[in-house]
């Protein structure tokens, strides 16, 4: 999947740790705009009709062994072919040497050569993952993350109802703090949202009062950490005396974000609620629904109510965030 997003090719070469064999240019200036990796194949001869120039190529045993065999003369024809169209990097994995005719081919049209002793599989895997989080499609919105118990917790509501204020709280309490104000967040799979703080912002919340504090330096290393999986949102919002709130929890709301469906619990705000520990138990409770518990449908079965999946119902809702 092609990304309107880049990354820089230094970026790559310091997170996989490939050698710089041969760098035309800058690396910082050189971008890399694909999360797919190629290795050819059918490319090697001549067959570019979907051949997709902005992936990075990976030469491994097999590409390198089919080489070979072939004169230099040959091999240009098989590689200039590929490299002419310009890629953003060629990597040749298990540290082989690569040939003459590569030499050549990669000065002559300006392609960075890489190298790595991984193995193809392992330089493949790696690139993957990281370009995936890289270039992952992505919205920044007003909230705070926190981890819970392992959850990541996404705390949404209305300017003033509390949120950083919470998000304190937790802390003190042990939980970590990912973003306050702004959370980007990013879909790195069909199945999983990853929420970051810019970086400029990262470690900083702001409490009406006292204004602006650093968490990591006031409360320490362990208070903080740069980024988590997004597993629930806890809706804040203003007592409505007038509202209907959930006290079963047989339903189960959700939000899409980025395509995707996260569970949400709305949490009414009311002078004495200790809103930390109802998010500490929102946590777990979401822990234990993934597992396959949920304590409404035991309760009501415990009082002799016949309750099937189809009893339990999925609500969408919608937010001003």
């Amino acid at each position: 999947m092609n990304s309107e997003y880049s990354v820089s090719l230094l970026k790559v070469i310091n997170e996989i740790g490939l050698e710089q064999y041969y760098m035309p240019d800058d690396p910082e200036t050189l971008l890399v705009c694909s999360n797919n990796i190629d290795r050819p194949g059918l490319e090697l001869i001549g067959h570019l009709d979907y051949f997709d120039s902005s992936q990075i190529i990976v030469f491994g045993m097999t590409e390198m062994s089919f080489l070979a065999k072939m004169s230099e003369e040959e091999q240009r024809k098989c590689i200039e072919p590929i490299l002419s169209m310009k890629p953003p990097a060629l990597i040749i994995a298990r540290d082989l040497k690569p040939s003459e005719a590569i030499i050549e081919c990669v000065k002559m049209y300006d392609v960075p050569l890489l190298t790595t002793s991984d193995t193809t599989s392992s330089v493949t895997a790696a690139l993957v993952s990281f370009l995936n989080v890289e270039l992952a499609p992505r919205i920044t919105r007003h909230g705070v993350l926190v981890e819970v118990y392992g959850e990541g917790c996404l705390l949404i509501g209305n300017s003033g109802v509390g949120k950083s204020e919470t998000a304190i709280e937790l802390i003190k309490r042990g939980h970590r703090l990912i973003a306050d104000d702004a959370v980007e967040i990013k879909r790195v799979s069909k199945k999983a949202l990853v929420g970051s703080s810019p970086d400029n912002i990262r470690h900083f919340i702001e409490v009406r009062g006292i204004g602006i504090i650093n968490a990591r330096r006031i409360f320490g290393m362990g208070a903080i950490k740069v980024s988590e999986k997004i597993d629930m949102v806890i809706n804040m919002e203003i007592w409505d005396s007038t509202k209907v709130y959930d006290r079963m929890g047989m339903d189960n709301e959700y939000m899409e974000i980025l395509g995707l469906e996260v569970p949400v619990v709305t949490i009414p705000v009311k002078p004495g609620r200790n809103l930390a520990i109802i998010i500490e138990v929102a946590a777990m409770n979401q822990r234990q629904k993934k597992m396959g518990y949920n304590g409404a449908r035991e309760l009501l079965q415990n009082l002799g109510m016949d309750i099937s999946p189809d009893d339990i119902g999925r609500k969408k809702i919608d937010t001003n965030w």
